[in-house]
């Protein structure tokens, strides 16, 4: 019994002589050798201090703190798994959202993304969809801020702790649909051209040689069969003519050369396209207005074929306003979720309601003398720059036309 009394004795020995080291080295701060004595005379009592205490351990007499348990191998193996599992499923590129009852969250970040500001123009509005969904794989619209968009949603029931629950699986689609619509009408108007071209070019080769013929005999021909001759071919001449410069023009479609992005200055974009097209603006007396906000706006994008869609699109406008003299707008800014949007609206009659589904299709116009390429080339422009393009109800009159980026 004394002998387990003695380690504690030592223990109080040791501290309180340590004490009275640590008080005496701190009254001779001013004395270096009393502070060099106090430190030699403490090593002895510290020495003794870590000897009791090894004795007291090895008795048992102090606690000991149990090591926790050790992870087995399939147990490291299973939360390695599900750790990996649960990082492919946050990375994953389709948009995820769980489904209990009318209540819908998302489940990892693509769906996070699409609900957040710049996306979604109404999250709530997209839920209720989801929610609204049956089982199964369908097509589903909803408003961003870049207009209607296209979503394949499939939708799955699983049962999760014993409760009933649906994951729904939401792809946008609406760029890639747009880029196989862009590219399935530039190989239909390369085929098209090519086969044209192919026909009317000696048709109009010929019919200027028959041309030539007939004016070199025309004295050895009956009066009114030379005139009827010469009048019979140079309709055709001209009409093989005019032909070639119209495919030539859907030919362009199909031949623009990829996008050669550069860091451009929307205010400096703006001056080069005012300069062009607003004296007609004002040689009419209409006015054309072009304002970015800030003016420190910047984009990287091709500025040429960016000129040229903005062009297309001021063309339309002049035209459709020709009967009031009109004005338009073009209006550049940032909006919600940093993206930039390019308004140019008019004050013309608009587009009915009708036509919007079309007005972007090559070939479809609504003009006499019309093409149909103008919007089809800006959208074509705009998506070969990572862009989109699209028509916008406008407040009041006239047409709205948003690009962005």
């Amino acid at each position: 019994m004394a002998s387990d009394t003695r380690p504690h004795a030592a223990i109080a020995i040791a501290l309180a002589g340590m004490l009275a080291l640590a008080f005496g080295a701190g009254m001779s701060l001013d004395s270096p050798r009393v502070l060099v004595l106090c430190a030699l005379a403490g090593v002895p009592l510290l020495a003794l201090l870590w000897w009791c205490l090894g004795r007291l351990a090895r008795a048992g007499c102090l606690p000991v703190t149990e090591a926790p348990p050790a992870i087995g191998i399939e147990q490291r193996a299973l939360l390695a798994n599900a750790l990996a599992f649960e990082a492919r499923l946050e990375h994953a590129p389709i948009a995820l959202f769980c489904i209990d009852g009318v209540q819908v969250a998302p489940l990892n970040a693509s769906a996070r993304k699409l609900v957040a500001p710049g996306r979604a123009a109404d999250p709530g509005a997209l839920y209720g969809q989801l929610a609204a969904q049956a089982d199964g794989r369908r097509l589903i619209d909803f408003d961003t801020e870049r207009g209607v968009e296209r979503a394949l949603v499939a939708v799955s029931m699983l049962t999760l702790h014993g409760a009933p629950q649906r994951l729904a699986a939401l792809m946008p689609v609406e760029s890639e649909l747009e880029a196989e619509a862009l590219g399935a009408w530039r190989q239909l108007v390369h085929v098209l051209t090519h086969e044209i071209m192919n026909s009317l070019t000696p048709i109009a080769s010929l019919s200027r040689t028959a041309h030539d013929l007939v004016a070199e005999f025309q004295a050895s021909l009956p009066a009114d069969v030379g005139a009827d001759l010469t009048t019979a071919l140079d309709a055709i001449n001209r009409r093989a003519d005019s032909l070639v410069t119209f495919v030539a023009s859907y030919r362009s479609l199909s031949n623009v050369p990829p996008a050669q992005p550069e860091r451009v200055r929307i205010e400096d974009l703006f001056a080069r396209v005012a300069a062009l097209v607003a004296p007609a603006w004002r040689a009419r007396g209409g006015t054309l207005v072009f304002s970015a906000l800030p003016a420190s706006l910047e984009l990287m994008a091709d500025p040429g074929q960016l000129e040229q869609a903005l062009i297309n699109l001021l063309k339309n406008a002049f035209e459709a306003t020709a009967s009031n003299g009109g004005s338009a707008w073009v209006e550049a800014r940032l909006v919600r979720g940093s993206r930039l949007h390019i308004t140019v609206r008019d004050d013309g009659p608009g587009v009915p309601d009708a036509l919007v589904a079309h007005i972007f299709t090559p070939f479809f116009t609504t003009k006499k003398q019309g093409g149909g390429i103008g919007l089809a080339m800006v959208r074509h422009l705009i998506h070969e720059n990572g862009g989109a393009v699209r028509y916008a109800k406008s407040v009041g009159p006239g047409a709205r036309f948003v690009i962005s980026f």
